[in-house]
């Protein structure tokens, strides 16, 4: 999460708010009174803790399911008076039925996942575009969230993805997209029908980006199998 935006709830949230932490296994926010996640309350903070502070959940408040299933969160709607989703949605399956349940349980939060200028990129976890393990490309604008299928063919057409050199120069803020919503918010899967318009999704993001930066390609870094 970043820095200002976790700084910020702590900042705005009171204290006496119940705050609800959705897929928050592998970094907990401990700020979270409940956090649910597929991964059990004994293995989590895989990658630390998200912020300093006491841990405000316990494993009587830690509910260990799959936050796909068909089935409702185990809470009421509104239960919640703030719910943060950090580096979640662009991992799971169905992004769309996560963020219903979350404008369903809570009554404001924020959200958090890669913007497109660092899951377009190539060369940010190895020699591939974006990460390995996500499945979306993320657009939010205003109070609006879309997802895309991450299409295969971005890997190896160098139009759809930013070079090899051009991730480093993003910084911290660049590489999310954010949401901070109240009272609900908007959220579908964009899906493309036809390839020429997938192809200017792709492309054209790119190559908008390279001439607004004034990006130098550089020739000769990325080895072709």
């Amino acid at each position: 999460m970043l820095e200002e935006s976790r700084e910020r709830i702590l900042r705005e949230v009171p204290d006496d708010a119940l705050v609800l932490d959705i897929g928050g296994w592998a970094r907990p926010f401990p700020r979270a009174d409940w956090v649910v996640d597929m991964k059990d309350y004994a293995t989590r903070g895989l990658y630390g803790q998200e912020g300093d502070g006491d841990e405000r959940f316990s494993e009587d408040t830690w509910v260990t399911r799959d936050i796909c299933d068909a089935a409702p969160l185990p809470f009421e709607d509104d239960r919640f008076d703030f719910v943060v989703c950090s580096h979640t949605l662009e991992d799971v399956r169905d992004p769309v039925r996560v963020c219903a349940e979350i404008a369903r349980v809570g009554k404001a939060g924020y959200i958090e996942t890669p913007s497109r200028l660092e899951e377009q990129s190539y060369g940010v976890q190895g020699p591939w575009v974006g990460w390995g393990h996500h499945r979306w490309l993320v657009d939010v604008t205003d109070e609006r969230i879309e997802f895309v299928f991450k299409h295969h063919l971005m890997h190896g057409r160098a139009s759809d993805h930013f070079p090899q050199g051009f991730e480093p120069t993003l910084t911290a803020r660049e590489r999310v997209e954010t949401l901070w919503w109240r009272d609900g918010f908007e959220f579908a899967e964009r899906i493309f029908t036809d390839p020429a318009e997938l192809d200017a999704y792709l492309a054209d993001f790119v190559a908008s980006e390279i001439a607004q930066r004034g990006f130098k390609r550089r020739r000769g870094l990325r080895r072709r199998g």
